[in-house]
């Protein structure tokens, strides 16, 4: 039986390995299986803001190491009777976390995997890989400080602002964002919309000069080497978690869901390059960041 908290996940601590008990399985379709566990040390996807995507690893269930396919956010109202089916990645209707509703990890496998209910596993996440995703997700959220500071000065009314105070271009603008293993792509849209709140487009004349003053910012962060970590109001995956990060002089505080380094002496560098491409009504920048992490002495 799926526990009324939904899954525990131990990910934004760091694990990458759990012991956990199989609670639930699931058909998923296309010969895939569901597994649900009590607690997981795996990162899913979740469908709402699918940024990060899921981790990589194994389950190890009866002496067989099992692959994990993909592995998604999945739900069930909180009075869901005993036969209603598990809701998956893009069936679930609500956003994590909403009240109402159990929210777990499904893992899933191959459908011929032999795995059932009350079955001890073993969780092993790929490391290397999670390594890499985590120090893209931390230089992605950086970028975007920085950008907004870059551009504190294109706006001609008063915005909402971001975790440094600098007004919420990256929020206001933001379209979709996709962390891959050591860095991020970033899209945004500049149209109408953003040109009513304020923002005056021709501060993306020169994108070299901007790249520079977004370069030039990460490069003092990164220097400083501040802590990293996440702060949770819980141990379930759909209690509320936040992305804090020392910067010289303040904390920067983002609410995020995903996995990142715990300190900026990890990276050597982060560095940003800027297309942009004019679309209907408005302008389509997106921000590729690179993260270069520092070796291990």
């Amino acid at each position: 039986m799926i526990p009324a908290i939904g899954t525990t996940v131990s990910y934004p601590a760091g694990a990458t390995a759990s012991r956990s008990t199989v609670v639930h399985v699931a058909d998923a379709g296309d010969g895939r299986r569901a597994v649900v566990l009590d607690e997981t040390a795996f990162h899913p996807v979740d469908t709402a803001w699918p940024d990060q995507p899921a981790d990589r690893g194994t389950l190890r269930a009866a002496g067989a190491d099992l692959a994990v396919i993909d592995a998604v956010v999945g739900a069930l109202p909180v009075d869901a009777a005993p036969a209603d089916r598990l809701l998956l990645g893009a069936e679930v209707p609500v956003r994590t976390g909403t009240a109402g509703w159990t929210f777990v990890v499904a893992h899933l496998i191959d459908g011929d995997a032999p795995v059932a209910e009350g079955d001890v596993v073993d969780v092993t996440v790929d490391a290397a890989y999670r390594a890499a995703l985590s120090a893209g997700h931390t230089a992605c959220h950086l970028a975007s400080l920085a950008l907004d500071a870059a551009l504190a000065d294109a706006w001609r009314k008063d915005a909402p602002a971001d975790a440094l105070g600098a007004p919420a271009f990256d929020a206001l603008a933001i379209q979709e964002s996709r962390i891959v293993g050591d860095g991020s792509v970033d899209v945004y849209r500049i149209g109408k919309s953003l040109r009513r709140k304020g923002f005056d487009p021709e501060a993306l004349a020169d994108l070299d000069a901007l790249s520079a003053r977004v370069n030039a910012q990460l490069a003092d962060w990164v220097a400083a080497g501040g802590a990293v970590r996440i702060e949770r109001d819980g141990a379930a995956l759909a209690d509320r978690r936040t992305w804090v990060c020392e910067l010289p002089g303040v904390s920067a505080r983002i609410p995020c869901g995903g996995t990142h380094v715990t300190s900026l002496h990890e990276l050597s560098a982060a560095t940003v390059s800027f297309a942009a491409t004019t679309v209907e009504g408005g302008v389509e920048l997106v921000m590729t960041t690179t993260a270069t992490r520092a070796e291990a002495p």
